[in-house]
């Protein structure tokens, strides 16, 4: 056979239908398809938590701390420079209220589904044996009643 009998075999456009077949299963499997739903609506809860901290947290505590300007522009000035720290408060109870919901989320509900979900498991009893299962166990307890 020549090499150029072989090139010519590869048909470039079954070729391209093979990888686009091929994106479209992995594209909407399921599991992919659940990722992309769950990347969407943390956006959105970062947005509604972003909101919740620059709206009503923040300003509340701008009432607290005395003073006449808003959080966003509290600053210090040391040798000339200013530190604005106003702003990263912001961030930081921002990540606080993130990491809280997610902590709450994974390790309190999902710890609470899964220990639901392993009771229910031990109430249902273990599975019945398979064929094989039963004749293995068949077969060990002959053995060790046999004499050695």
């Amino acid at each position: 056979m020549n090499p150029i009998g072989k090139l010519t075999a590869v048909d470039p456009a079954k070729k391209a239908l093979t990888l686009l077949d091929e994106f479209k299963r992995f594209a909407f499997k399921g599991n992919v398809i659940d990722l992309a739903i769950g990347v969407i609506i943390g956006a959105a809860f970062g947005k509604i938590v972003d909101s919740l901290v620059k709206n009503v947290l923040m300003p509340v505590i701008g009432l607290i701390v005395p003073g006449q300007q808003s959080y966003q522009s509290w600053a210090i000035v040391i040798h000339g420079q200013t530190i604005a720290y106003g702003q990263f408060l912001g961030e930081v109870v921002n990540f606080l209220i993130v990491a809280a919901a997610l902590f709450i989320f994974v390790a309190k509900f999902l710890g609470w589904m899964m220990k639901s979900k392993k009771h229910e498991l031990q109430a249902a009893g273990p599975p019945p044996l398979t064929k094989d299962q039963e004749l293995l166990t068949e077969i060990r307890d002959s053995l060790r009643k046999s004499p050695a």
